[in-house]
């Protein structure tokens, strides 16, 4: 049995959820529910997982979206880095007061993390690597045993997060990643928040911002 990872593309802009489990044990982990909660439960219950908790790579409005239903719905804690934890209560900071002209404003997070901390999933568990420069609590989840990388917008194939945005810096983004990513296995597979998987081997070969 394996680590399986479903990505579900969510509207209105193609953000990548995962939903990310253990084929043994059922036991998973939900990344990034951006919107379409119902499509994403109905995965869930299909699928079987019995999700532990929701993790989120960062805290724009793209990435929460489903994250009061599902945290609901599926009556499971939801995790975010405490320097981007303001956003989930706040649609000026969570930018959808700006993006999409509205109010997107949930509930505080059960818990904050900070780097270093470890989110089991069945026989597996994932790392919290902050990688801040998209968003200051930007953060990927990483998991040894399985080669897989959660990147959410600090990574994606062949470019970076934006940092133009409230609380972005190119500079630090680039540092975190060529300091904590790019020394990971180069077959380490990389799901980020938008777009294509890609490895740790070709952004090293092929990311003009990295190689």
């Amino acid at each position: 049995m394996a680590l399986k990872v479903h990505t579900i593309p969510t509207a209105p802009i193609e953000e990548n959820c995962y939903v990310v489990f253990d084929e043994e044990s059922r036991q998973g982990l939900l990344i990034d529910p951006g919107n379409e909660g119902e499509k994403i439960l109905s995965l869930i219950r299909e699928e079987k997982v019995e999700v532990e908790a929701i993790l989120l790579t960062h805290g724009h409005w793209d990435h929460i979206g489903a994250v009061e239903e599902l945290r609901h719905k599926l009556k499971v804690p939801v995790h975010i880095h405490g320097d981007d934890s303001a956003m989930l209560t706040d649609s000026r900071q969570n930018l959808f007061a700006f993006m999409a002209g509205g109010r997107m404003e949930g509930k505080p997070a059960d818990k904050v993390f900070r780097e270093g901390a470890v989110f089991p999933c069945g026989n597996y568990s994932f790392k919290v690597i902050h990688t801040p420069g998209h968003t200051p609590g930007g953060c990927c989840f990483y998991s040894e045993k399985a080669g897989a990388l959660f990147s959410g917008d600090s990574l994606f194939a062949e470019e970076i997060g934006r940092c133009d945005l409230p609380g972005g810096s190119l500079d630090s983004l680039i540092s975190s990643l060529k300091e904590k990513i790019l020394c990971l296995p180069e077959a380490t597979k990389v799901y980020p928040g938008h777009g294509p998987s890609t490895t740790v081997g070709w952004e090293h070969m092929h990311n003009p911002y990295l190689s």
